[in-house]
């Protein structure tokens, strides 16, 4: 047995622990455990293609290629796999039963060969950081092309990774096929041991998020509920940590603006209830999502945003957003579905996990970093108090959306390219579309390299 294996037995009381400590905040973390050992449902003659995408992010970045990859290859099944129940939730809500799902098998032999044995899949894709030792090994042993896409690697996780590296190298050699998002994560990953002839930048697939054509008109119907004609500040993704210094911004913000509406949206759903009694504390008047759909009193302060998978919904109705993790440590979250409803963002110095997006963002005009409270309420007030500067910022950050698009359509050829080789060495030919759909592009070119 390898010493991740060891470790990770070690570890699994710790996992089972937290799933029972998340769980006295939020039921769902208690249901479904079996699939955590690789316990799901048998996928009999069905031939499968397994999505891994970790949580609510990771899912909504990946709907587009799961759609494209149900459309390419219509004899086959799709099988997306989650950690989180907000992960889960968000699979149902976008794809219904188009595809099936289950939570990833924790990264241990027994529980990853069961899993394997059961859904037997023809291809596994895994999005963006989800690195396993051995469900990647596994996926090698037993001939399923294994591709990572949409990756990245933060400035800490290649610390974290380099404490490791004869484990991360061997691991990595086990894909197929890496498609880091920038120049600078493929550079992070060839530290990390990944081969470099198997590595092409293909760009960030966030960029190339469809919106629903309903999404501007529901968003309106929010405002509408919320008031026409008040101003409205978004926080949205916020970690622990963060509303407090959000309340503080708000209570400056509110002796210029006092009609100011906030709406806090909490990272994760089982703070929904402490950020509730925080708010409350502080002598808000509160009203909670989930339970207000018909318009707002005027004398509500603050809208807690306790809904799940209509984070978007809420920013198209928003004047201004702030989007958490980045005043805290944790190094952001993901900007690009404000901006991709023309709403400008602000965000905390702490944004590690999004480095090239937030600059680009500021580069553009898009977007404005702020350090604390203070600098965050002049932030909003500036865009709120000068329309004009924020209708302009706004555009700038929907036209950052369009200038980086193509992610998705230069994963799916690299994909297509790769298929097609790797079952000419092997002799078969699961995927017979891959080869076609490359003859008519006009061959099998490698379509670019990191």
């Amino acid at each position: 047995m390898t010493f991740w294996s060891v470790t990770a037995y070690l570890l699994l009381p710790y996992a089972l622990w937290n799933l029972l400590w998340r769980g006295l905040r939020y039921r769902p973390y208690w249901n479904r455990w079996p699939e955590r050992f690789g316990i799901v449902a048998d996928a009999g003659r069905q031939r499968i293609i397994w999505v891994h995408a970790v949580s609510v992010g990771e899912v909504r970045s990946s709907a587009a290629l799961i759609v494209a990859l149900d459309q390419r290859y219509p004899e086959h099944r799709i099988h997306v796999t989650t950690m989180t129940p907000t992960g889960s939730e968000q699979v149902r809500e976008l794809f219904g039963e188009r595809v099936d799902h289950s939570y990833v098998p924790y990264d241990l032999p027994d529980a990853v060969n069961r899993f394997l044995d059961r859904i037997r899949p023809d291809l596994a894709v895994i999005a963006e950081t989800e690195f396993w030792p051995n469900i990647f090994s596994a996926c090698r042993r037993r001939n399923i092309p294994l591709f990572l896409v949409n990756v990245r690697v933060s400035q800490a996780s290649l610390r974290g990774y380099l404490r490791a590296p004869r484990t991360i190298r061997a691991m990595l050699d086990n894909a197929d096929l890496i498609c880091p998002q920038t120049q600078v994560d493929a550079e992070r990953l060839r530290r990390l041991g990944a081969p470099a002839d198997r590595i092409v930048v293909t760009g960030n697939l966030k960029f190339d998020v469809e919106l629903p054509e309903s999404l501007l008109q529901e968003g309106a119907a929010v405002r509408q509920l919320w008031g026409r004609n008040r101003p409205v500040w978004i926080a949205a993704s916020t970690h622990a940590g963060e509303e407090a210094q959000v309340l503080d911004a708000f209570a400056r913000l509110r002796e210029s603006i006092p009609d100011l509406l906030l709406a806090v949206v909490p990272r994760h759903p089982e703070r929904f209830e402490s950020v509730t009694r925080l708010c409350e504390r502080r002598g808000y008047a509160v009203a909670l999502r989930s339970l207000e759909h018909r318009e707002l009193e005027p004398e509500i302060d603050i809208v807690v945003g306790d809904t799940m998978g209509e984070l978007q919904r809420l920013y198209a109705a928003s004047d201004v957003a702030f989007v958490g993790g980045s005043l805290v440590r944790h190094g952001g979250q993901n900007i690009l579905e404000a901006c991709a409803v023309r709403v400008p963002v602000i965000f905390g110095p702490h944004m590690f996990h999004f480095e090239e997006i937030a600059g680009l963002a500021l580069e553009r005009g898009a977007a404005k970093q702020v350090q604390d409270a203070a600098s965050l309420a002049d932030a909003v007030r500036e865009w709120l108090e000068q329309p004009d500067l924020r209708r302009a910022a706004g555009e700038a950050a929907h036209s950052l959306m369009k200038d980086n698009h193509g992610a998705l359509q230069r994963t799916l050829r690299l994909m297509d390219e790769k298929l097609a080789a790797l079952w000419r060495e092997r002799g078969q030919q699961p995927f017979p579309g891959a080869e076609k759909r490359l003859a008519e592009a006009g061959g099998g070119e490698r379509s670019g390299a990191s």
